[in-house]
C-alpha cells in the first residue's frame, strides 16, 4: 500500500499568473514529496494557468478594498476548514489571517511567507487607519508563527527584533536548470537596430517610473520596454502619449513568467531604481534583479542596501545618484556608450548567474519544511 503524501495548501492573493516565487517554492515542495495545491483568485483579464499541480482562482465580487481582503479571506478560511491537508502556506499578511484561523481550528501546521514589509508598502503610507488595521493583524498573529521565511536579510531582521521570532531568508532567485527553448519574442525582433531599456515588475507608485519615461527622451537610438501590470499603468500611457514617446516607450501589459525570460535576455541594460518611499522599498531585494542577472543584463539600479551589496558585491551595473529624469538619461548613456565597461559588466554577469541558482535557495525551505 503506497504511503500517503502530506498535502500543503499554498494560497495568494494574486491570480498566479506572473507569481514565480510561488510556483519555484511548489515545484521544491513537490520534490520534497510533498502533494501540493495552490490557491490564488481569478480577474477578468486573468491569462489561463496550466500547470502540472492542483490550482484553484477564485472569482470574487470585490477586486480590492477592505471588502476584497474581507471577502478572500473569508472564502479561503471556508475552503481550508473542510479540505484535508496537513500544512498550510500563507503567503504575505493578506492571506494570514485566514490559514491561521484554518490552522487553529483544524490544529494543522502553518507556515509563513514574506513576500515583503507588508505593513509599509506605498500603498499604506498615506492611509493610516488602515496601515493600523494590518499592523495589529501582524502583531497578533506572526509571533505565534512558529515557521516563517522572508525575501531578504534585512526584513527578516527587522521582523526578527520586532517579534522575537526566527523568520529565515529564502530569495526570489531564478531556477538555473531550465532548458526551455528562449527564441526572441515577434515584438523584440520588430524593434530592429534599437538597444532594448528593460523594466519588468509591478507598474505601481515608488518604481521611479514617471522618472524613466521622462529621462527616455535624452536617450538616442533605445526604446524601453515596460513589462508588467499595476495601478499606475494607464497614467503612464497617458504621460508618453502626452511626451509623444509612443514610438520610443512599449508597454506589454502582464507575460507570464513561463515566456518572460525570453524578452529579459534581449535587453541592453535592465532597470531597478525603486524610490526609498517607506521602508518596505527601502529594504527591498527585488527579484527582477535576480532575473536580469540571470539573463547575464547590466543593471542600473537605486543605491538601496540589499540592491546595493549585490551589485557591489558582484560589479554588474551602475547606480543612479538621484531620481531627476536627466541624471538618469546620464546613467543610460553611459551604459550604453561604454564599450569597455560593458564587456566586463558581462563578465561579471556569467559568474555572478551561476551562483545565483534556486536550486541553492531551495535547500532552506526543505530544511524548513522538514
Amino acid at each position: 500500500m503506497p504511503i500517503r503524501k502530506k498535502k500543503i495548501i499554498v494560497s495568494v492573493t494574486n491570480d498566479l499568473v506572473s507569481d514565480n516565487r510561488v510556483h519555484k517554492t511548489v515545484l521544491s515542495l513537490i520534490s520534497f514529496g510533498y502533494d501540493v495545491f495552490l490557491i490564488g483568485r481569478k480577474l477578468k483579464k486573468s491569462l489561463p494557468v496550466e500547470r502540472e499541480y492542483k490550482t484553484k482562482r477564485f472569482r470574487l465580487l470585490f477586486k480590492k478594498s477592505v471588502f476584497f481582503y474581507a471577502e478572500y479571506n473569508f472564502r479561503l478560511f471556508f475552503f481550508l476548514l473542510f479540505s484535508k491537508a496537513d500544512i498550510f502556506l500563507a503567503n504575505d499578511l493578506d492571506t494570514l489571517p485566514a490559514n491561521y484561523l484554518a490552522a487553529r481550528l483544524k490544529r494543522k501546521k502553518i507556515v509563513y511567507d514574506s513576500h515583503e514589509y507588508f505593513t509599509e508598502v506605498p500603498e499604506l503610507l498615506n492611509r493610516p487607519r488602515v496601515k493600523r488595521i494590518w499592523e495589529q493583524i501582524e502583531k497578533r498573529i506572526l509571533p505565534k508563527i512558529k515557521y516563517s521565511y522572508t525575501v531578504c536579510t534585512s526584513i527578516a531582521d527587522i521582523y526578527n527584533r520586532k517579534y522575537d521570532i526566527n523568520m529565515q531568508v529564502v530569495r526570489n532567485i531564478p531556477i538555473c536548470t531550465n532548458n526551455q527553448d528562449y527564441s526572441s519574442p515577434t515584438l523584440l525582433t520588430e524593434i530592429k537596430d534599437n538597444k532594448i531599456i528593460l523594466y519588468q515588475g509591478a507598474v505601481n507608485v515608488g518604481r521611479g517610473l514617471e522618472q524613466l519615461i521622462d529621462a527616455m527622451q535624452f536617450v538616442k537610438n533605445a526604446v524601453l520596454l515596460i513589462i508588467g501590470d499595476g495601478d499606475i499603468k494607464n497614467e503612464l500611457e497617458l504621460r508618453v502619449v502626452k511626451n509623444k514617446q509612443e514610438e520610443q516607450i512599449i508597454f506589454t501589459g502582464k507575460i507570464s513568467f513561463n515566456e518572460l525570460f525570453a524578452y529579459t535576455k534581449q535587453a541592453h541594460i535592465g532597470i531597478s531604481i525603486e524610490e526609498p518611499i517607506g521602508l518596505n522599498y527601502y529594504y527591498s531585494l527585488p527579484n527582477k534583479l535576480f532575473d536580469y542577472i540571470r539573463a547575464e543584463l547590466p543593471v542600473l539600479v537605486s543605491r538601496l542596501p540589499e540592491t546595493e551589496r549585490i551589485v557591489n558585491q558582484y560589479r554588474v551595473g551602475m547606480f543612479i545618484e538621484n531620481h531627476n529624469p536627466k541624471h538618469i538619461a546620464y546613467k543610460i548613456n553611459t551604459m550604453l556608450n561604454s564599450a569597455e565597461d560593458y564587456k566586463t559588466w558581462k563578465n561579471n554577469l556569467k559568474k555572478a548567474a551561476s551562483e545565483f541558482c534556486w536550486e541553492n535557495e531551495e535547500n532552506i525551505l526543505k530544511s524548513l519544511f522538514s
